[in-house]
């Protein structure tokens, strides 16, 4: 059999950022994708501790996670890589030094600064959430022992964002999200870096490769598969790069893309 492997993100592509369900035809479609004995893997931003149990529950060969700093396949760990406690305290320190909200993410948890330092809304709520579903454990930027892995952060008319740039941007790729939000990866990893380090593990042909996003923390594992998939809720800025646009999460998009490519 012609194997492939597809990647799919998760916030926007898997599950709706308003309601976090998944349709239920995704659901099926990566039942039958993986009976057709194709492979399926998260390739996600977010770290393997923040993953949801209705994802987990899809039973998926594997996870690129922390875009591409945390890899497994079939519940073994292959790879994992964190910026180290001394880089993850001078962060935590420059973050509140130059008045930068952000979410400090790695395997063994997320460290979040005390509500009364933080001032973005979005923080709050998405603080908020982590909570709900268990995956804050209450760990704050003051930890004696924290490491993480990488980090999304929000600046707003008091933050000095372009001295924090000039002090990162040779350890850091910025992403940017939105209006005052990037995503900052460890540079030498991203999404991309994930798939290579799997289909070389996994002897799977290029030409077999599959990438599913919305975002433009995607771009980077579009641009790297030879089939690249936007979602129709996608930021407009992927709808060019990629070889094939499907439609919305909310209509069915998911097990469209994969009928597309004759893989269901």
């Amino acid at each position: 059999m012609n194997q492939s492997i597809i990647f799919f993100d998760i916030d926007g592509t898997l599950i709706t950022e308003e309601t976090y369900i998944i349709p239920n035809s995704t659901i099926e479609a990566i039942k039958k994708v993986q009976a057709n004995g194709h492979l399926a893997f998260i390739n996600t931003g977010r770290p393997i501790s923040e993953i949801d149990d209705c994802i987990k529950e899809l039973n998926f060969d594997g996870y690129v996670c922390g875009c591409g700093t945390y890899i497994n396949l079939e519940d073994k760990e292959l790879f994992y890589k964190s910026i180290g406690p001394s880089l993850s305290k001078k962060l935590a320190f420059k973050l509140r030094h130059y008045n930068i909200d952000a979410i400090l993410e790695g395997k063994n948890g997320i460290y979040y600064d005390h509500d009364d330092n933080i001032a973005s809304k979005e923080v709050i709520r998405i603080k908020k959430r982590h909570i709900k579903v268990g995956f804050y454990k209450g760990k704050t930027f003051d930890d004696e022992n924290i490491d993480f892995d990488k980090l999304v952060i929000w600046t707003n008319e008091t933050s000095n964002f372009d001295a924090f740039y000039e002090e990162f941007k040779s350890s850091f790729d910025f992403i940017h999200r939105g209006e005052g939000f990037y995503e900052l990866v460890p540079l030498g990893f991203s999404k991309a870096s994930g798939i290579e380090f799997l289909i070389n593990h996994l002897n799977i042909p290029f030409e077999n490769t599959y990438a599913i996003g919305d975002s433009t923390n995607d771009l980077p594992m579009l641009q790297y598969v030879k089939n690249s998939i936007a979602m129709g809720n996608s930021h407009p800025k992927l709808f060019d790069l990629v070889s094939y646009v499907t439609k919305d999460i909310e209509d069915d998009g998911i097990a469209h893309a994969l009928k597309h490519y004759g893989l269901i």
